[in-house]
């Protein structure tokens, strides 16, 4: 993400301090004008393939969290999920099926990998960056969105500006994340501590256990957003590109998923999911979609 953009997401941040815990542009009638520009597939559909089973089910089952501002959020007062993730999501069941129906399981970075391997669920759409240690266990069509590990410490903490300034922290960190690896790359005397999920992150954070938590920028911006306590420190310093997790070795569907990300890029349909999630916290037009990998 350029600086603007970060500069954009920090003065957000900012304005935010001490209001509501709530997330503007996200819920009520705007996924029914998404939905309306939404392409549905009409070719030829192998039998036993991973879109003749969804189809043949009547819905699209996805791993992913409902506890994502922006990302893949429940509205309390609607019962719908929202969000970035969310809607892809159910765009991509209303290519499959001509329907938005989903089915959301709930996944953490420890479990989205054997709710693939066994079948449980037909996607991961939970900010899963691509690494190639991922891409031996889960193959993975995208990217669908470019993020990056950045800081966030306690409102007020001084000390901590830039990625060197780990050094000989406390640093937390999510289990199984690629945030691990980016401590130990820029502060290799920081002292790593997991939790499980981000909320438990995030209370750790709080409750002193740790004087940083590292996290993709997108997560921890939707973080501080809602909570005035959290704060964002320096830029992005690594690139992170997000994937959909497939079963691995499922080349077919790989490819269809891959086909159908090009069509909404191409269209303009992804810059206006993010126009309703993402882009309600930023200024300025929408960024082009990454370039779908080979």
């Amino acid at each position: 993400m350029g600086r603007l953009f970060v500069a954009a997401l920090l003065l957000f941040v900012a304005g935010c301090a001490g209001g509501e815990n709530v997330v503007p542009g996200v819920g009520g009638g705007k996924f029914a004008v998404l939905l309306g520009k939404a392409p549905m597939y009409t070719g030829q559909v192998t039998p036993g393939s991973a879109v003749d089973r969804i189809k043949k089910r009547g819905k699209l089952i996805i791993g992913g969290s409902q506890d994502a501002p922006l990302l893949s959020q429940l509205d309390p007062t609607s019962g719908e999920l929202t969000g970035f993730d969310a809607y892809l999501g159910k765009l991509l069941a209303q290519y499959i099926i001509g329907s938005p129906q989903t089915e959301l399981l709930s996944a953490t970075s420890e479990t989205r990998e054997p709710l693939l391997a066994n079948g449980t669920v037909d996607v991961i759409i939970q900010t899963y960056t691509i690494t190639p240690a991922r891409k031996e266990r889960v193959a993975f069509a995208g990217p669908y969105y470019q993020s990056g590990q950045s800081i966030a410490v306690r409102r007020g903490t001084s000390g901590i500006t830039k990625p060197a300034d780990l050094a000989g922290k406390t640093v937390i960190a999510g289990a199984n994340t690629p945030a691990i690896g980016a401590i130990k790359a820029v502060a290799p005397t920081a002292r790593v501590v997991e939790f499980g999920s981000d909320p438990e992150c995030l209370t750790a954070l709080k409750q002193g256990r740790g004087e940083a938590y590292v996290q993709d920028q997108a997560i921890l911006v939707a973080d501080a957003s809602k909570d005035s306590e959290l704060q964002l420190v320096g830029e992005p310093f690594t690139e992170d590109p997000y994937g959909i997790g497939i079963k691995h070795g499922d080349a077919e569907f790989t490819k269809f998923v891959n086909d159908w990300l090009r069509e909404i890029g191409k269209s303009g349909l992804w810059q206006d999911v993010w126009k309703q999630t993402i882009g309600t916290v930023v200024t300025g037009d929408a960024p082009s979609p990454p370039a779908i990998a080979s």
